[in-house]
């Protein structure tokens, strides 16, 4: 029996480290749905006018739903026409919630509000410089981040003035309008990575500092490790990616030993599938994974249908 594709979706794709296996796996999948895919959509290369936004020679205005799950290959441009095209399908994930988890101060903000436990952090305009240094006497160790960095890049630890009075003339030459500092969470140098879609614990695992580095971050040296979440830390991150809005999101959490509690450090919008060498050490939450964002990309294009009239 011939399956009728009634719907399309546009898919953009990581492809390093076993992600064009995922999306294969993907493609097939949304075929036993009935959808059609289109790949490589990558909206850097975007082009507009009064008919439509096209890719690739497609008008996505067109399709069912499009998935963007590429962190690696983001640029200014991409995101402006992702902004764009979700005011006019559905994305995933939904552009206002990946871009407050993008920025660590919106996505604190907006987990405080909804009562998650977080990161105590403190933002104010570069021409304050004495507000940081309040901060890091009431604090009395702090981290520097820029407001949407990941893997750990652009972080600075400060634990003492002579840190603070070097690093504050290098902050003064970058093209930055605002310093954002979060409190320094005594820890073990490990943390937990739990993934949920659709309100669903897929996964957790955990990351390990290198004995040369405070980051858990793979780009920092971390690596990672077996970890096993429990009740407890699979309730708050449901909550985490529940404050931000995120259908799909990984939540960082370390243990802070000093206030003997959970906190989560960060909300991941493109939380990585393990790669073909984690599979092998243990981490075999792939096809649930593809299984549950299937399902969601299902439900999500079959709650309506699409309908776009053209102007």
């Amino acid at each position: 029996m011939e399956l009728e594709c009634n719907r399309t979706v546009g898919l953009w794709m990581y492809q390093n480290g076993g992600g064009d296996d995922i999306e294969r796996k993907m493609i097939l999948k949304l075929l036993e749905r009935g959808i059609n895919s289109v790949t490589g959509l990558d909206l850097r290369y975007a082009e507009a006018d009064k008919n439509g936004l096209k890719c690739k020679g497609f008008n996505i205005y067109d399709m069912d739903l499009f998935f963007s799950y590429n962190a690696g290959e983001q640029t200014k441009s991409q995101l402006y026409f992702y902004e764009q095209l979700n005011n006019i399908i559905p994305t995933i994930n939904n552009f206002k919630a990946f871009a407050n988890a993008e920025d660590k101060f919106r996505s604190n903000q907006l987990l405080s509000l909804a009562g998650v436990n977080c990161s105590d952090f403190y933002i104010c305009h570069r021409e304050n410089p004495d507000l940081i240094r309040q901060k890091f006497r009431e604090w009395g160790k702090l981290v520097f981040k820029p407001l949407d960095g990941w893997g750990g890049v652009g972080m600075a630890l400060i634990d003492s003035e002579y840190t603070l009075d070097t690093l504050m003339p290098f902050l003064n030459q970058m093209d930055i309008r605002h310093y954002y500092i979060e409190r320094y969470i005594d820890n073990d140098h490990t943390d937990f990575r739990v993934d949920i879609v659709d309100n669903q614990f897929i996964a957790s695992y955990g990351r390990v500092a290198s004995d040369k580095d405070w980051r858990t971050n793979i780009t920092s040296g971390g690596k990672v490790i077996l970890r096993e979440a429990s009740d407890e830390i699979i309730d708050l991150s449901k909550k985490a990616v529940a404050a931000l809005g995120l259908e799909i999101g990984g939540v960082d959490l370390l243990y802070d030993r000093e206030k003997e509690e959970y906190v989560v450090l960060e909300v991941n919008g493109i939380p990585a599938f393990a790669t073909p060498d984690q599979e092998k050490m243990g981490l075999t939450f792939n096809d649930k994974k593809i299984d549950t964002i299937i399902n969601l990309i299902d439900k999500t294009t079959q709650k309506q249908g699409h309908t776009h009239e053209q102007k």
